[in-house]
C-alpha cells in the first residue's frame, strides 16, 4: 500500500510540471547567442555624438581657397581677376604714341609702346576724277588754279586712270573746305583715307574685366585731327611685333 501511494504522488508531481511547462509558467531556458547574431552599428546624427567624439569639419579645396593642389600648381584666379592685353594703334610717329600713353598712364595703366612695320592712315585724300576727253586734264587745272586752287596736281588715282589731286587732310574741317571749294565750281570731288606703309607705334596695355571701355578718339594728340586708331587684341597679326 506504502509503494501504491508514491506512485500516485509522483504521476500528480509529474502532471502539474506538466501543466506548468505548457502553460509557460515555468522559466524558459536561457537561448546561446552566436556571433552571427551580434548587431552592427547603427547611425547616429551628429547632435547625437559627444562633442567629444565628433570630427573636425573638412577643410576647403584648394580650388576655392587658391591653395596649391596635389600636384603643386596653383588654383586659377576668378574670372574677375584676370587680365587682357589689348593694343591701340597705329599711331602715325612716336609723338603722338607718347601723348597717347601719357593719358593712359594717367588712366591707372601701363602702358608699353611698341614700333613695328605696317600701314597707317595717312590723311583724306580729296580729288577729282578726270573725264575721258583729250585735254581735260589742262582745262580742269587752269579752272582750278584761276579758283585760287593752285595746289592741285594731276597724278594716280585710287583706281585705274588718272585723277586731279585737291590735297591730302588730316583734319575733317580742311578737307571739307576744300570740297567746298570744289563743289562752287560746278565739280564733284571725292574723299577717300590713304596710308602709307612703314613703322607704326602701337600701345599696349593689361586691361581687366571690370575696367572701364576706352574710348581711342581720346587717345589722339590735336582736337581737330581725323581719327582712325583701333584697339586690338594684343595676339591679333596687325598688332604682333
Amino acid at each position: 500500500m506504502t509503494s501504491l501511494k508514491i506512485i500516485v504522488v509522483c504521476l500528480a508531481l509529474a502532471n502539474v510540471f506538466y501543466f506548468l511547462w505548457t502553460h509557460g509558467i515555468a522559466e524558459p531556458q536561457p537561448v546561446p547567442v552566436t556571433a552571427d547574431a551580434v548587431p552592427g552599428p547603427t547611425l547616429k546624427l551628429v547632435s547625437e555624438v559627444p562633442e567629444a567624439q565628433r570630427e573636425p569639419p573638412a577643410e576647403s579645396g584648394a580650388e576655392s581657397s587658391g591653395a596649391p593642389d596635389a600636384s603643386g600648381a596653383s588654383a586659377a584666379l576668378p574670372a574677375s581677376a584676370a587680365k587682357r592685353c589689348i593694343t591701340v594703334g597705329p599711331f602715325r610717329d612716336v609723338a603722338e604714341a607718347a601723348h597717347a600713353a601719357s593719358i593712359l598712364r594717367a588712366g591707372g595703366y601701363d602702358p608699353r609702346q611698341r614700333v613695328v612695320d605696317g600701314d597707317v592712315w595717312a590723311g583724306v585724300w580729296v580729288y577729282l576724277p578726270l573725264p575721258g576727253a583729250a585735254g581735260a586734264s589742262e582745262a580742269l587745272l587752269s579752272k582750278l588754279k584761276s579758283a585760287g586752287i593752285d595746289d592741285a596736281l594731276e597724278m594716280p588715282g585710287p583706281g585705274e586712270g588718272s585723277v586731279i589731286s585737291l590735297g591730302l587732310y588730316s583734319e575733317q574741317k580742311r578737307a571739307q573746305t576744300r570740297v567746298a571749294q570744289a563743289r562752287a565750281l560746278g565739280l564733284k570731288p571725292e574723299m577717300t583715307d590713304r596710308k602709307r606703309t612703314g613703322n607704326v607705334y602701337w600701345v599696349d596695355i593689361d586691361q581687366g574685366a571690370g575696367d572701364a571701355s576706352l574710348n581711342p578718339a581720346r587717345l589722339q594728340g590735336d582736337a581737330g585731327r581725323i581719327s582712325r586708331l583701333e584697339i586690338q587684341p594684343c595676339d591679333t597679326g596687325q598688332a604682333s611685333p
